[in-house]
């Protein structure tokens, strides 16, 4: 039987639930999620931490893509990041006492995703344009651009953990 393989999430229609004005959002989110599964099977967990050409690991992208996506979504709820957030991001990307799996770390990802997808269900499209400040300095943004942002951050590092991994593999 010939794979075929699917079109982009964006090129398959809506995603139930999710507001008309965050459909984007949900589209990129999911298109990075299947895409690093994807990237992730199989790939060497001995190589995780590597960091050819002075690169970024994988490790530390895909820790990064869990942990932005849950502080830009919690900015969009306005609120606070908690000291499980912070203790969090001061871990992103270094070895832990028991070193991840690659798809511990995508199945991480996969379930930010899923509760990033949640939240986009429960927003209300007329708060888009809200306040929202962004850390302790309160930078200034709005429950859109944060959404958008967190979109935008998800996909550039996506790539970027695509260019790693190959390089990484074909270093095998």
């Amino acid at each position: 039987m010939e794979n075929k393989k699917l079109p982009e999430v964006w090129q398959r229609g809506p995603i139930a639930g999710i507001p008309q004005l965050l459909q984007p959002v949900a589209h990129a989110l999911l298109q990075a999620d299947e895409e690093i599964k994807a990237l992730m099977t199989d790939f060497p967990d001995v190589l995780l931490y590597e960091t050819p050409a002075d690169l970024a690991s994988p490790a530390f992208h895909l820790q990064h893509l869990t942990g932005v996506l849950d502080r830009l979504f919690t900015y969009a709820r306005k609120e606070m990041l908690n000291e499980q957030q912070l203790n969090y991001l001061s871990q992103e990307g270094k070895l832990a006492q028991i070193p991840y799996t690659a798809m511990a770390l995508a199945d991480a990802f996969s379930k930010q995703v899923d509760k990033a997808l949640e939240q986009l269900r429960n927003t209300d499209e007329s708060t888009l344009t809200d306040f929202r400040g962004v850390g302790r300095a309160q930078i200034p943004s709005t429950v859109i651009g944060l959404l958008v942002h967190a979109a935008e951050h998800t996909m550039r590092h996506t790539g970027q953990l695509l260019v790693t991994v190959k390089i990484l593999k074909a270093g095998l």
